[in-house]
């Protein structure tokens, strides 16, 4: 017997719920462009996508749940550009130049990505807090192992890799917010912006050249 009208009949139905968790979750953007996530209700968005809100929780247990999905997608695709560029670049110049770049790029393609992650980082919502935090963490950890293969950093501490595997990561927030707001029409426009962060990230390679690690200090 033939399961062919089966298949494609599951296959359309999987296609139609992955076109609803995509539209709730631009949705979920949209609507946080003027308001924080602890503001928005689920009757909100859905909504605006024009589903019911029971139908929502086939795909999400709540706006909170919501919020950390955006959380993987936002910080995942600029996560991904940015460990390109330092396991395939090893001169401090070219790497600079390509961060920068990228999180200028990033911005300008995804401003309601950073806009997301930049105000609820600190925002009402746990859940999401917490997941920006755990990411952020596991961004620092791979860049710090980039670093580490680097011949600068023989001998260094696994915690002072970490430390600049931190300060790298605090450092492109820092720069994704401030190129945020130069597309918004505040603060200093974008190449002032890239000039900084280039500046500021050849302080901190040039600092990492003198720093004397000790391999026995201890951890906080």
């Amino acid at each position: 017997m033939s399961t062919t009208p089966r298949t494609t009949s599951h296959s359309q139905r999987d296609l139609q719920k992955a076109r609803t968790r995509r539209a709730l979750l631009d949705a979920g953007l949209a609507l946080l462009e003027e308001q924080s996530l602890s503001s928005i209700g689920l009757r909100e968005i859905t909504r605006a996508v024009g589903i019911s809100p029971a139908a929502f929780y086939r795909h999400f247990r709540d706006v909170a749940d919501l919020g950390v999905a955006l959380v993987e997608e936002s910080l995942g695709t600029l996560h991904a550009v940015i460990q390109a560029g330092l396991t395939e670049r090893s001169e401090d110049g070219e790497r600079i130049d390509h961060l920068v770049d990228a999180i200028a790029r990033f911005v300008r393609e995804h401003p309601e990505h950073i806009r997301f992650v930049v105000r609820e980082r600190h925002g009402g919502v746990a859940a999401v807090r917490t997941a920006i935090g755990a990411e952020l963490d596991r961004f620092a950890e791979e860049v710090a192992e980039a670093l580490a293969r680097d011949e600068v950093s023989r001998g260094w501490s696994a915690e002072d890799l970490r430390m600049l595997g931190e300060t790298y990561v605090d450092h492109m927030v820092m720069t994704a917010s401030a190129f945020l707001e130069a597309a918004q029409g505040e603060g200093p426009p974008e190449d002032v912006v890239a000039h900084t962060a280039r500046r500021q990230l050849r302080l901190i390679s040039l600092g990492r050249r003198h720093w004397t690690s000790d391999p026995a200090s201890p951890a906080p």
